[in-house]
């Protein structure tokens, strides 16, 4: 079964949720690369510090994401300048400074998102779509994990970027497999036939 892609009116209902409760900027932040840079779950859980933050304290607009085993090749992340800015916050917020220079001064190969269990190694994989699972529950949508990923993808399809371009975006291998990752709405299709005239 394909995960649920959320309606912006349900993606709304999510992030007001986060921010009404404890941990709001992370969760918000985490969420955000799955919508906004069409990460995969298991790719936020091992993101670090050092992966995000440049060295003046200014935020990376693109990381790269180092392979997590032999059979899988490494990817370059494009981070949007919305995402930089929610990591950014999250970051001041997370380490109660206004210049994020100074963060380099500790250990920034720890994880970007941090749990109060894990300090330092942050997330697992599994606890992240957990965690994940918990908050789109806590607003009644049934999604997964994987819906800001499909969400990603589908409303890219839906402005018309190019299927090879969405393939590279995801860091997929074959094209086939991005083509299934979107829905195909009536008003796509509408679009695309308007386009003959």
């Amino acid at each position: 079964m394909s995960a649920k892609v959320l309606s912006e009116r349900e993606f709304k209902r999510v992030l007001a949720y986060i921010a009404s409760h404890s941990h709001a900027s992370r969760n918000r932040a985490m969420l955000l690369m799955t919508h906004l840079a069409g990460m995969r779950v298991g790719e936020v859980a091992v993101v670090t510090i050092a992966d995000v933050l440049n060295s003046d304290g200014s935020i990376k607009d693109e990381i790269f994401l180092v392979p997590q085993n032999s059979n899988k090749r490494g990817r370059t992340v494009l981070l949007p300048a919305q995402l930089q800015q929610e990591i950014q916050h999250y970051l001041s917020v997370r380490f109660r400074v206004k210049d994020l220079a100074t963060i380099n001064f500790i250990d920034t190969n720890r994880a970007l998102f941090n749990t109060q269990k894990e300090p330092v190694r942050g997330f697992t994989s599994g606890s992240l779509s957990q965690h994940f699972h918990y908050l789109y529950r806590a607003v009644g949508i049934k999604a997964s994990s994987h819906s800001g990923r499909r969400g990603f993808i589908t409303s890219l399809a839906k402005k018309g970027v190019n299927v090879r371009v969405l393939r590279a975006l995801v860091g997929h291998t074959r094209t086939a497999t991005t083509g299934r990752y979107f829905e195909t709405h009536p008003a796509m299709m509408r679009s695309a036939v308007e386009m003959m005239t």
